[in-house]
């Protein structure tokens, strides 16, 4: 049948082609995708493991001395759990210098949930982080295809020393939960790019609310989502190639930036509420100069970069040198910025990711660098957690270009592996250092040079705790190097004056008078009457010891003159004291207090009292 074989051998109609072809791709991807989808489960597990066996024993970790009494132990609201007014106050508080409700509110679950098992908390913080790096992974092999890369980026994350501090204290809960709806909002934004519309772009535009709503960290997403469109998403027309891996459609560059102007107004919004949440905890340019703060931006951004490459002596605070910091390191911190970025233009078309990881590094560090200084660190570890994804993206890009080039399989699997290994070790040691408040602040202060706030925090943990010998000479240098904070050498004075070290008494509660007049001229409240008032008292005595009872007199006149009623209430009190439980000491000091408040007759009583109680007692002089 000629006819039947000439029909046989006619070419298919292009619709037929097309359907072949359809069928042919749905038979390719019905065997490809389950495996594809089936590593990435396993790898995604993978990465769960490893984090939750680096940072399991937070789970036996209690609650630290530094933020968490505000954020949970001592917030009444947080402790009564999801009350109605626990919600109404998490959206209008502004305590602890900020205003993030999500973050109220997930503490306020966890008490619902665990009460004060500080256990529970930090389990949720690590959850949380699972989360973060599972999401860094997923994000970015659904935009690049990259499995291993992508796999590499959300391992750094999830292993790195840096982010320890994050996920080991509770009250960094916010970081965390930030990071989450950032990452959330990144993702809805790939979402929305592929098919851009109302209900995605609201999509995006929620969970970006979350994320502020958590910490204002992220408050630069904007500026990230741009250059998100430029690299790996590809949608700026003219400056992008489009991605074979992601395909979106491309747009020209202003109205890319036109699409982020709702985003912008959300930034802007939360950039004013954050101002006004954390007041005082700003420190204004009359105290640390605007020349001061770029100059330390500048080595901040490497001080980050370098605790990245070598991650050791990391701790909860690092101290802000001010003005003493020099000239080099900003200079040198300058230079390597300027390099950095130049190198990252220069390598825009060949190496686009080099520019993506530079500037999501630069752009997200800008709310935390110093130029708005709040707080007295110069830098700190949680503020690095979501800024160095970027630098991890162009480091992993980069290293797997250049290993592929010069090494073989196994070597790059050996390097790889001894890599996540070492990282894992120190973060695993450096989770430890969390177990407790003296183990924290011991560690920081051995691993800082001149950290005043360290020293403070310590001293008073280790009173906390009973251990007073320890806590005072921790007291004593913090002391020392704080000029500025009476009550500090208030106490370092009290505790000379209990060991007779009468004159280094009187020089501490002198240091601790001129204090409080310094705090008072710049606009800061210094100690109120009764506190100020018993110091001169205090000094009154002292110097009633050292043999001088003018000056005793002189001081105790100035501690009536400035607060009669604390002075009574001193009095009353050690009498009260004395007659539940008498000593010889006790009453010689009420017998110079009287003394010196000019009551002859009653001092000589508690003398002749302190005479009968212990005759070898000596007296102060006349």
């Amino acid at each position: 049948m000629p006819g039947y074989s000439k029909i046989m051998e006619r070419p298919a109609s292009r619709s037929q082609q097309k359907a072949r072809l359809k069928k042919s791709k749905q038979g390719s991807s019905n065997e490809v995708v389950p495996r594809s989808r089936i590593q990435a489960a396993g790898l995604g597990v993978l990465l769960i493991l490893l984090t939750a066996g680096v940072y399991w024993q937070v789970g036996s970790h209690p609650f630290v001395n530094y933020d968490d009494e505000p954020y949970v132990t001592g917030n009444s609201h947080v402790k009564a759990g999801l009350t109605w007014d626990t919600f109404t106050w998490a959206f209008a508080a502004y305590e602890a210098g900020n205003w993030h409700p999500v973050t109220w509110l997930s503490h306020a679950v966890d008490c619902e949930l665990y009460g004060l098992n500080a256990g529970g908390h930090h389990v949720t913080n690590l959850a949380i982080h699972i989360f973060n790096v599972v999401l860094v992974f997923l994000l970015l092999y659904w935009v690049t295809g990259e499995k291993w890369k992508s796999w590499m980026v959300g391992a750094l994350f999830a292993l790195h020393p840096l982010n320890v501090e994050s996920v080991a204290w509770i009250a960094e809960r916010k970081n965390v939960l930030s990071t989450l709806f950032f990452l959330l909002a990144l993702g809805a934004y790939g979402w929305h790019a592929r098919k851009p519309g109302v209900r995605r772009y609201l999509c995006v535009t929620l969970l970006f609310a979350l994320g502020l709503a958590s910490k204002p960290m992220v408050i630069t997403l904007p500026f990230v989502l741009l250059l998100l469109d430029y690299w790996p998403l590809g949608r700026v027309l003219g400056w992008s190639e489009v991605s074979a891996s992601f395909p979106v459609k491309q747009e020209p560059a202003i109205w890319l930036i036109f699409e982020k102007l709702p985003l912008l107004l959300l930034s802007a919004a939360s950039g004013v509420v954050t101002v006004a949440a954390q007041g005082t905890s700003v420190i204004p340019t009359h105290a640390l100069p605007f020349a001061v703060r770029v100059e330390t931006a500048f080595y901040a951004y490497v001080l980050y970069l370098w605790k990245m490459i070598w991650p050791v002596h990391l701790a909860i605070m690092y101290p802000h040198p001010g003005r003493n910091l020099g000239i080099l390191k900003p200079a040198l911190g300058l230079l390597i910025v300027l390099g950095a970025s130049v190198l990252a233009w220069v390598q825009r078309k060949t190496r686009p990711y080099l520019i993506f990881g530079w500037l999501w590094y630069l752009g997200m560090a800008v709310p935390i660098i110093g130029v708005v200084q709040v707080g007295l660190q110069i830098i700190a570890d949680r503020y690095a957690y979501v800024p160095l994804l970027g630098i991890f993206v162009a480091v992993v890009w980069s290293a797997s270009s250049l290993l592929k080039e010069f090494a073989e399989l196994r070597v790059r699997a050996v390097a790889v592996s001894s890599l996540l290994v070492v990282l894992g070790i120190v973060a695993w040691r450096q989770v430890g250092y969390w177990r407790d408040s003296i183990t924290l602040w011991s560690h920081a202060v051995e691993s800082t040079s001149d950290n005043s706030i360290a020293e403070n925090y310590l001293a008073n943990t280790l009173f906390r705790e009973g251990r007073y010998e320890e806590g005072i000479t921790h007291l004593r240098i913090y002391a020392n190097r704080e000029p500025l904070d009476p009550e500090a050498h208030a106490r370092v004075a009290a505790d000379y004056q209990d060991r007779s070290r009468f004159a280094e008494a009187a020089k501490e509660y002198q240091a601790a008078v001129r204090a409080s007049s310094q705090l008072e001229k710049n606009g800061v409240p210094g100690l109120n009457s009764g506190m100020l008032a018993a110091i001169y008292i205090n000094l009154g005595l002292t110097y009633r010891q050292l043999g001088s009872p003018e000056r005793a007199l002189e001081n105790s006149r100035t501690a009536v003159a400035i607060d009669r009623r604390a002075v009574a209430q001193m009095q009353q009190e050690l009498r009260d004291a004395l007659s539940s439980q008498p000593s010889a000491a006790g009453y010689v000091r009420l017998g110079m207090l009287l003394q010196n408040t000019g009551d002859e007759l009653a001092a000589e009583q508690a003398y002749q009292t302190a005479r009968r109680l212990d005759p070898a007692m000596p007296l102060p002089a006349p």
